[in-house]
């Protein structure tokens, strides 16, 4: 049996195809001797599942999503957890959040954790929470009636879109939190009632289950009709990721560049960005293959010539943190355009190991593309320093060490479990 404390870990979703960094850091955990389980607030909707989804061995339960759906297992999680020592705290807490928040989905939440609070086996002993919004409301609560320490993970849009009310009170029950950006914990410790508790762990990559970049890329330059150069871009169809910028500053490219666009990921905007390249007159350029699992990942990272990733902050305030997909292209050996939002500049510095423009600014982004996509010596450059910095700097194994000791998990023989 695996030594340590038993961790129940509350996630929006299990198995999710864009969310790489968090199952690789549950397999790190386990791989770490960390006995954990998953709680789930809603069931997958993805249709594939990434190979690391398959080296976590923990069991999976899944909430009730909408409490619609099993209102017997809601009712009877009721009647237990009402006779917990903790459930009077809770439902002060609840009413406390109501008073601010008297929405349904505030409710919903609370039939969650109300779940969660009676089925969580006896030996678990700690709840930690990826995101710091809707999941750390369902463990708060759950670990509250449970009376468990609880800790939770923070990364982009929990941090930007949250309310500040809401994130205070939270940061001044969770025992610790963590959060992969410079910028977010800056952002948090505005907030923490005690800053101490906060920690900074970059997400990084798992190199030893990542393919080998490419032994070498065609030197491609844009001249050739029957020969173009591939633009490639993975990430969420959503405001955030600026794609709607991406496709005007393709469509801006001199007529006489040569170039193809493949876009891998899902999301809301699909149709309204197809449509977009269509007005645009670039839509014959452009591939659209959906979300897609990691296999296919790779296998468009290594017929790639360069990566654009053209993130911006949206209308709600939603922004990405430090998207992992600009490290996996760095590893694979790719030459990066992406913009200043958010802390990508933690990552990248303009001119050194790659190309960063104004978030926003098409015309800016057209610039920055035409010269690489001209100059392959210039994106082989970039790439070795960019592939550098992430060998260098951004390894997940210091960050998932941090959580299995806090989690009460001695890590001395970490590397060697893998």
């Amino acid at each position: 049996m695996t030594s340590g404390p038993r961790v129940a870990v509350v996630m929006k979703g299990w198995p999710r195809l864009s969310e790489t960094f968090i199952a690789q850091e549950v397999a790190g955990l386990e791989a770490r001797g960390v006995a954990l389980e998953i709680w789930s607030l809603r069931r997958p909707t993805d249709k594939t599942r990434h190979p690391v989804h398959d080296r976590v061995v923990g069991r999976v339960v899944y909430l009730p999503e909408y409490l619609r759906d099993d209102p017997g297992r809601v009712a009877r999680a009721w009647l237990t957890a009402r006779r917990l020592p903790g459930y009077a705290a809770a439902r002060a807490r609840l009413l406390a959040d109501l008073r601010r928040d008297p929405t349904g989905n505030r409710v919903r939440r609370w039939g969650q954790a109300l779940v969660m609070a009676a089925e969580l086996p006896p030996t678990v002993e700690h709840l930690y929470a990826h995101f710091l919004h809707t999941p750390a409301s369902v463990t708060r609560y759950a670990a509250i009636m449970r009376g468990l320490p609880w800790s939770v993970s923070a990364h982009a849009k929990d941090i930007w879109t949250s309310e500040p009310w809401e994130i205070s009170s939270k940061l001044a029950d969770c025992a610790w939190l963590t959060t992969c950006t410079a910028v977010g914990l800056q952002r948090l410790r505005e907030l923490a009632p005690r800053p101490e508790r906060l920690q900074l762990i970059y997400h990084g990559l798992d190199f030893a289950h990542l393919p080998p970049p490419p032994a070498a890329r065609p030197l491609r330059d844009g001249s050739d009709p029957a020969d173009p150069v591939i633009i490639l871009s993975i990430g969420r169809k959503v405001e955030k990721k600026g794609y709607g910028d991406l496709l005007n500053a393709l469509a801006r490219l001199p007529g006489d560049l040569h170039w193809r666009f493949e876009h891998v990921g899902g999301g809301a905007l699909g149709d309204a960005l197809a449509t977009e390249a269509k007005a645009l007159g670039i839509a014959e350029r452009c591939l659209w293959l959906g979300a897609q699992p990691q296999k296919a990942v790779f296998a468009a990272l290594a017929r790639a010539d360069l990566f654009v990733l053209a993130s911006k902050k949206a209308a709600d305030g939603d922004q990405d943190g430090l998207p992992n997909v600009l490290m996996e292209a760095a590893h694979q050996g790719l030459p990066i355009v992406s913009t200043r939002a958010a802390a990508i500049g933690e990552f990248m510095e303009d001119g050194t190991n790659g190309l960063l423009v104004a978030p926003g600014a098409p015309a800016e982004l057209a610039m920055a593309l035409e010269r690489l996509v001209r100059d392959p010596a210039l994106r082989r450059r970039f790439a070795a320093a960019a592939g550098h910095t992430v060998r260098t700097r951004f390894s997940y194994e210091s960050g998932v060490d941090w959580i299995a000791g806090a989690l009460g998990q001695p890590c001395a023989s970490a590397r060697a479990a893998e």
